[in-house]
């Protein structure tokens, strides 16, 4: 009975590391779909390369850190590369080795090794998506190295390691804090420091980026609830049906729970049911139910999940008020709905929680929130003032505005859609209407063939030299119909697009509807270009002028 015990728990807990190292696709999807296709590659290269940074960062010192015997903060002992004394799968006083405050799992050394390695690839990866499209490759990767070497361990440590938040009675099941609050926390300090996308917030409004693709968004949601199932009951490491059954259950209740308050909170507050809210939800939900998922009732979980999907709709908001720019909602998700869970645990723990008049372990959880969040903020504020003092952390303006593909990798995601490898395959999007065009208007794509050439009015209000940049204004046109034709022209089939449009694009520094800067060229020849253009897409008595910058 005993070897077949020892066989069952490691089978397992090695299915349930396997889903969880499955969400890092989830991971890759839903921030690839969220943010612009001119930074896919370097989003998807982030989430592919941090697994690897972080299983030798884990496997180096993080590991040690963790769960090594030591004091109340930090192991010492079998603290590099795995190898102290260890006789797992024995458990309770059959136990002789230095990694005691995991020795209650009968599984193998390597099993419990790579069970909590992804839950640390998971919370590194969490960083990736708050500080995605402006952020400097070799600067991510370096400090996805550290957190997981230092600032992830420790906090591990004093939960699930014996420290002293575990002495106290703090408790997180699967990782509200441990894995989803450090990473949250992180996230925050690095948007911070990094500041907001190009055009995020201009003229005290603040003007949403849509993501290119939420078909990819919605597809990596599915795998991270489906992973969920490897990381809630992955984490009893031992294969106990009823407890298993129980905790897949009240995770998949508060996902759904949550998904249809966030759904509701949209469709009321934002006078529609918008899916990127009903997305980040449900993963809100699923974040909350992290820590309590062993302790609390399924019909407890329902209230859980349902106050999750609330908060993470407000929580999105309020950030883009204080002008803290998450692209993909990360802070909101994992870091308050990560405290959101821990707190949980307090309020609906069928023993000791408030809802029996316990008040206790409910301070005990909130001591442990600030602790943890004042620890991983400040130490992660300093890893990342380090490497911009060093390193730098931000790309320069220009490659922002380019895209990260090309800068940063030297390629682009979708080469049928961009301007035949030119490095100005993309630009910068601001103050876009998002009114829906009537339906009466023809589609540009339907126009008649164009008649015969008129020469617009064009007037000149100091034209600069070739060498400086210049800005055009174009007046007297259907504002709405001219961005709908440049965003044709800019992603679709660059074959079919004016051989004119072609020869100035690549000057094109910044579009903004009806204002066009270029960094060069010869105005007179750009408008006279430009103007065909116009003229032969259908558009008329339109007037081109060069403004003063």
């Amino acid at each position: 009975m005993g070897e077949f015990k020892v066989i069952a728990d490691t089978v397992w807990t090695m299915i349930a590391g396997f889903l969880v190292f499955f969400m890092n696709l989830g991971f890759a999807m839903l921030e690839a779909g969220l943010q612009r296709s001119k930074n896919a590659v370097n989003i998807l290269m982030k989430n592919f390369v941090v697994f690897s940074v972080s299983s030798i960062s884990f496997f180096i010192i993080g590991w040690g850190i963790m769960f090594g015997d030591g004091n109340d903060f930090f192991g010492i002992k079998g603290l590099l590369f795995v190898s102290g004394q260890d006789n797992s799968p024995a458990t309770g006083e059959n136990y002789f080795g230095v990694y005691k405050a995991i020795s209650w799992a009968s599984v193998p050394l390597w099993a419990k090794f790579f069970f909590q390695l992804v839950f640390a690839g998971t919370s590194a990866t969490i960083v990736s998506g708050a500080v995605g499209e402006r952020i400097k490759f070799k600067s991510f990767l370096i400090f996805s190295f550290l957190m997981v070497a230092l600032i992830y361990p420790v906090v591990g440590h004093w939960i699930w390691g014996g420290g002293w938040l575990n002495k106290i009675g703090f408790l997180d099941f699967a990782g509200s804090t441990v894995v989803h609050s450090v990473g949250g926390w992180s996230a925050l300090t690095g948007a911070i420091l990094l500041g907001p996308r190009l055009g995020k917030y201009k003229n005290g409004k603040i003007n949403p980026i849509p993501g290119h693709d939420l078909t990819l968004a919605t597809l990596g949601t599915f795998i991270l609830w489906f992973g969920w199932f490897g990381f809630n009951p992955g984490s009893t490491m031992s294969a106990n049906f009823s407890d298993i059954a129980r905790i897949a259950t009240i995770t998949n209740m508060s996902a759904a729970s949550a998904t249809l308050s966030a759904l509701m909170t949209s469709w009321v507050f934002l006078r529609k049911p918008d899916l990127t809210m009903v997305l980040n939800g449900c993963l809100a939900g699923l974040v909350a139910i992290t820590a309590p998922c062993a302790y609390v009732s399924v019909f407890s979980s329902l209230l859980i999940g349902f106050i999750a999907g609330i908060l993470v709709v407000f929580s999105v908001l309020f950030f883009d008020k204080v002008r803290v720019d998450d692209p993909v909602g990360d802070i909101s998700v994992h870091l308050i709905n990560g405290i959101w869970g821990t707190l949980a645990v307090g309020l609906f723990h069928e023993k000791d929680g408030l809802i029996n008049g316990m008040v206790e372990l409910l301070k005990v959880q909130f001591l442990g929130v600030i602790a943890v969040g004042a620890f991983t903020f400040m130490s992660s504020f300093v890893i990342w003032l380090v490497i911009k003092e060093i390193l730098g952390l931000r790309v320069s303006e220009q490659e922002e505005i380019e895209g990260l593909d090309l800068s940063e990798h030297g390629q682009v995601c979708y080469p049928e859609f961009s301007i035949l490898g030119s490095t100005f395959f993309s630009v910068e999007f601001q103050e876009i209407e998002h009114e829906k065009i009537s339906e009466a208007k023809k589609e540009i794509s339907k126009r008649k063939p164009p008649i015969p050439l008129e020469k617009p009015k064009i007037t000149d209000a100091g034209k600069p030299d070739e060498d400086k940049s210049f800005k055009i204004k174009v007046e007297n046109l259907d504002k709405r119909m001219f961005v709908k034709l440049w965003r044709e022209m800019c992603s679709g089939d660059w074959r079919k697009v004016p051989l004119e449009f072609k020869d100035i694009y690549p000057n094109v520094k910044l579009f903004s509807g009806d204002e066009i800067l270029f960094s060069r060229g010869n105005p007179d020849i750009t408008i006279k270009k430009f103007a065909k253009v116009l003229s032969e897409a259908g558009f008329r008595g339109f007037k081109i002028k060069i403004i003063k910058e």
